[in-house]
């Protein structure tokens, strides 16, 4: 049986997959640098028949030659999708060799990212890289959307009516007729901008163990890094009392669950928050007040000072 070679020598070869959206992503520029003509598309070479995705080794063949990834030959039950012959053991060690000689660009190179790996380190990238797009910060529902910051605070201002804001400081206001009535749900968020970012103020009831709490808490909108760059302070109180809490805004890239699962903000127990309403507990009336400000480098003693203003 004569067998299929495949030229080793090839250069330059640039795939662009169709109709790519910047907001939603599947594969990106491909790039192959070597010496020697041009080959056929070693991107379709490396895309798994049955999931499309970029295969890692092990590749599995069958005896023909048609090629799968090892989530997938599990998936079809152990039969090429391509001939039906049965896969076996069979590796595509040419195949995952050719993949060991690829520079690729990083998927988000759309988004800014100009990072280019080898084949096998590409995917451990893109898990991390900065640039990739950040999930919708909105908690009341499951919203899908993803895409870049304006993108997701215009999505935000359209399609989930958030109250938009500009300034480092708030004051809401929260009244609940029937205090006893506390359900898992997010009850209000608030986007603002101040020192050019954008910053989601989320305050909600859901049950801590047995108990109904009240929650408020402020994510940034960007990555973790740059989200340690700001502090934010909260406080809530009534009767001559208050609670107050300070620290850092989550980033986005943390879910919202993760957050409030964490008690990374300002809670406050029922009974206290209707101490603080003065309401005979009829009536639940609480203001949450607080700031952002930004931490800037002291350049003589290193030493981290607030900017108060936006």
């Amino acid at each position: 049986m004569e067998s299929e070679s495949v030229d080793s020598s090839i250069s330059s070869l640039t795939m662009i997959d169709e109709d790519v959206n910047p907001h939603q992503f599947s594969s990106i520029t491909t790039k192959l640098r070597s010496n020697g003509p041009i080959a056929n598309s070693v991107h379709e070479l490396l895309q798994c028949p049955v999931c499309t995705n970029s295969m890692y080794p092990p590749i599995h063949q069958c005896h023909n030659g048609h090629t799968l990834c090892s989530t997938c030959k599990t998936r079809v039950h152990n039969r090429c999708p391509t001939c039906r012959l049965e896969l076996g053991d069979i590796r595509c060690l040419a195949l995952e060799k050719i993949a060991e000689s690829l520079e690729l660009p990083c998927r988000y190179s759309s988004l800014g990212c100009p990072e280019i790996f080898p084949y096998y380190s590409k995917l451990k990238h893109e898990s991390f890289c900065s640039f990739r797009p950040y999930n919708c910060p909105y908690a009341g529902s499951d919203c899908s959307v993803v895409g870049d910051i304006p993108y997701l605070v215009s999505h935000l201002r359209d399609d989930h009516r958030v109250d938009m804001h500009s300034g480092c400081t708030f004051n809401h206001r929260y009244v609940k007729s029937n205090p006893m009535e506390v359900e898992n749900a997010t009850w209000m968020l608030t986007v603002f901008h101040c020192f050019g970012q954008y910053f989601c103020l989320h305050f909600e009831a859901f049950q801590l163990g047995t108990a109904p709490v009240y929650m408020a808490f402020l994510r940034f909108m960007g990555d973790e890094r740059e989200a340690r760059s700001y502090s934010y302070s909260l406080e809530v109180g009534g009767n001559g009392r208050k609670l107050t809490y300070e620290g850092s805004p989550r980033s986005i890239r943390d879910s919202h669950k993760k957050v409030r699962d964490s008690h990374d903000g300002l809670i406050v127990y029922r009974n206290m928050a209707l101490f603080f309403s003065g309401s005979d507990k009829k009536e639940l009336k609480l203001r949450v007040t607080g700031r952002i400000w930004k931490e800037q480098q002291n350049p003589e003693g290193g030493v981290c000072i607030p900017n108060l203003y936006s």
